[in-house]
């Protein structure tokens, strides 16, 4: 496990974002998810340690053209994002 927050697809980038060929959406989506990355580095500043339930669900907007779902789990000092959706605006 490593020292340092990030964030990945969960399960899987197919199951994830597969289908969305908008490759300008998925960047941004993946530039917004650092975001709550370090939120979360400074909130469970050693997440690893953390013994509370998870945080729930939350939601990012990206502009009009879409959204994503994550869930931060400090245990693993990771951000998983669950859900893209892509409005095509």
């Amino acid at each position: 496990m490593s020292d340092t927050w990030a964030w990945e697809y969960d399960p899987d980038p197919e199951f994830v974002i597969g289908g969305i060929e908008n490759l300008a959406f998925i960047a941004k989506v993946e530039e917004r998810a650092d975001e709550p990355v370090r939120a979360a580095a400074a909130l469970y500043l050693d997440g690893t340690k953390y013994t509370g339930a998870s945080p729930r669900m939350q939601e990012e907007t990206i502009d009009a053209s879409g959204m994503f779902v994550y869930q931060v789990i400090p245990r693993h000092q990771c951000v998983y994002i669950r859900q893209v959706s892509f409005l095509g605006l």
